[in-house]
């Protein structure tokens, strides 16, 4: 600590130079902030109090492959099931097929599997009763300005209707609002339909479901009902694979775009560049003090403290933008939270980023801060005080 004055003037010697590489590792560490609280929260999807006793079973060869209905009672009889249901992906969208939608259509008791989803009763009533009622999500109401008794148009990017348009009409019959507010950003986003109204009114669908979701007696024993539920369906044509909600919405995710890789690929890509630019603030730094160190050894400092000393001021250069930027991604989350509408359900930045981050930081420090530490360290106080 007794040697930080002296490391904090060097660090500043060249101001420009310095917050300009400042700038750089803030704006690389606000990106991995950010970009791993988007892991985080597909990570963290599918995941609740109630979920533990929830199993789902799908295509075992694609996601968006269907299931005959025939299934649901035949699953319902295998032993340690309490209840099932089932659902179809819509794949609606509002106006513009940018404005995509997560809408489902579903069986009659789908609610009753999903205690975490809070209905007004007398909503849930009338959407039981309205063949083309719908429920939506309670920030999804807020963000288009929909109320409850208006009749709105979506259109389905996969299903078209009897007539061939994917233009479909629906009465908004009540709202849902998540109990649970980790997962909040998915269920106050999603619109639930009549499975029944939407397997009559398209041609393409002829009495099929996308998934089943199951209730389990006991958690305890839902690898041998998952086994047993796709014991059912073995060498036919709809093969089943039954896993967690969690694990079959990371499967679902891997169909769609490994997240996981596509963030470790963006982020080795920046840190890689910031070794490079950060590495040659470092470099040059050391050059232009060469006679500086010289006179450093001159004076009685040792070839380890001068290495230290170098080390030093690259670890520090990258904690410095380094926090700053983890910092800003901290703040930043949960305005992007609220300025999506809750369709992106950022985490906070929690101590295991911080942790995982500051070890980047000391790691990358290190590295740049290594060859020119070893050029101080070896450096010949006659040839440096000489110029050569």
């Amino acid at each position: 600590m007794k040697y930080l004055p002296l490391i904090w003037a060097e660090l500043f010697r060249r101001k420009t130079r310095t917050i300009l590489t400042l700038l750089s590792i803030l704006a690389a560490f606000l990106l991995f902030g950010l970009l791993n609280g988007v892991r985080e929260s597909f990570a963290e999807a599918g995941k609740s109090a109630a979920g533990a006793s929830r199993l789902q079973t799908g295509s075992k060869l694609s996601f968006i492959q269907t299931l005959p209905l025939s299934l649901d009672a035949r699953i319902k009889q295998v032993d340690g099931v309490q209840t099932a249901t089932y659902a179809n992906w819509f794949g609606g969208a509002y106006q513009d097929p940018r404005n995509q939608i997560f809408s489902f259509a579903v069986a009659p008791n789908y609610l009753d599997l999903y205690p975490e989803i809070e209905v007004d009763p007398k909503q849930r009533e009338a959407f039981d009763n309205t063949r083309t009622g719908i429920l939506v999500g309670e920030l999804l109401m807020k963000r288009f300005g929909w109320k409850v008794g208006q009749k709105i148009p979506l259109q389905s990017t996969i299903f078209p209707n009897r007539d061939g348009s994917k233009n479909w009409s629906f009465d908004i019959v009540g709202t849902m609002r998540s109990k649970d507010k980790k997962s909040g950003g998915w269920y106050d986003n999603l619109v639930l339909m009549q499975w029944k109204y939407f397997d009559e009114s398209t041609p393409y669908n002829r009495g099929e479901t996308g998934w089943y979701v199951v209730r389990v007696s006991d958690p305890a024993q839902a690898d041998r009902v998952a086994k047993a539920i796709d014991a059912l369906s073995a060498n036919s044509a709809y093969e089943t694979k039954t896993m967690t909600e969690q694990a079959a919405f990371a499967n679902w995710m891997k169909q769609t775009a490994n997240i996981g890789l596509i963030v470790g690929s963006i982020m080795g890509a920046v840190f890689f560049t910031l070794l490079l630019l950060t590495g040659n603030t470092m470099a040059q730094a050391v050059r232009e003090r060469i006679p500086e160190l010289a006179v450093l050894k001159t004076i009685g400092f040792k070839d380890g403290s001068v290495l230290g000393l170098v080390l030093a001021e690259s670890i520090l250069l990258v904690l410095i933008g380094g926090v700053l930027g983890l910092g800003l991604s901290a703040v930043l989350g949960p305005i992007i939270n609220v300025g999506s509408g809750g369709m992106i359900n950022m985490p906070p930045v929690g101590l295991n980023s911080w942790m995982l981050g500051l070890g980047l930081m000391i790691a990358i420090g290190l590295l740049v801060g290594a060859l020119p530490a070893m050029r101080a360290m070896r450096l010949n106080i006659v040839d440096a005080l000489a110029g050569r």
